[in-house]
């Protein structure tokens, strides 16, 4: 059983039962604040969400319970239920998060990859050095995701690839990339990319394939901190 096929069961086991009226409700609401159509601070009132879907209270309810438990949702005191607000030191955070969990997924994920997998991850590699060149950082931002998930999808740890998939969720929330914060820091990362790949191919072990790959996303909450700092 493959990494991806072992989240989707551990999924299933902690959620309702897949066409449940609260799993739909979790999977409409959801998209909603991804697509920004519940933008940040957006309140989710009960009734209003039962008029606008069509769903009763109740699974809507449990819905909301468990985006606040994914961090997409948040229960303000008199305000009640609203997407989740962050703001630029929370996308620091995150990233940081980011950088433990990545470095160590990429490290045990690296010998189940073939001279195959590694040349897939460094075509989307190469989509990015290309998408410099007209550079629109929502679009990089999504590469990046699809590069650094073709490394995560050969993981062995089921829930560790969860972990990662609901860091990633948030920052996918926080809406702006992190690359429109730092537009340098673009280059940089497709190189560190490439670097990673090197390390992969050579058999390197997986104790320095996980400094770099740790070090490559704290680059990136540091670039941000700094460009923060700028008056």
């Amino acid at each position: 059983m493959s990494a991806t096929e072992k989240t989707e069961k551990t999924r299933k086991a902690a959620a309702p039962a897949k066409g449940s009226k609260a799993e739909l409700s979790y999977d409409l609401l959801r998209s909603r604040i991804l697509d920004g159509t519940y933008g940040p601070g957006y309140r989710l009132v009960l009734s209003q969400l039962a008029r606008e879907t069509g769903v009763s209270t109740i699974p809507l309810r449990e819905a909301l319970r468990r985006l606040q438990s994914d961090g997409l949702v948040e229960v303000v005191r008199n305000i009640g239920a609203r997407v989740a607000v962050f703001d630029a030191a929370q996308v620091e955070h995150s990233l940081q998060v980011l950088a433990r969990l990545e470095g160590y997924a990429t490290a045990i994920s690296a010998p189940h990859m073939t001279g195959r997998h590694i040349e897939r991850s460094r075509t989307v590699n190469t989509r990015m050095i290309q998408a410099l060149e007209d550079f629109d950082p929502t679009s990089f931002t999504a590469l990046n995701r699809e590069f650094h998930f073709s490394l995560y999808e050969h993981c062995p740890d089921a829930h560790l690839v969860a972990l990662l998939e609901a860091e990633w969720a948030r920052l996918d929330h926080m809406r702006r990339s992190t690359f429109s914060y730092v537009p340098g820091r673009a280059r940089r990362s497709v190189a560190e990319h490439e670097r990673l790949l090197e390390l992969i191919e050579t058999g390197a072990e997986a104790s320095a394939i996980e400094q770099v790959a740790c070090a490559h996303k704290i680059a990136t909450a540091d670039a941000l901190r700094q460009a923060k700092s700028v008056p």
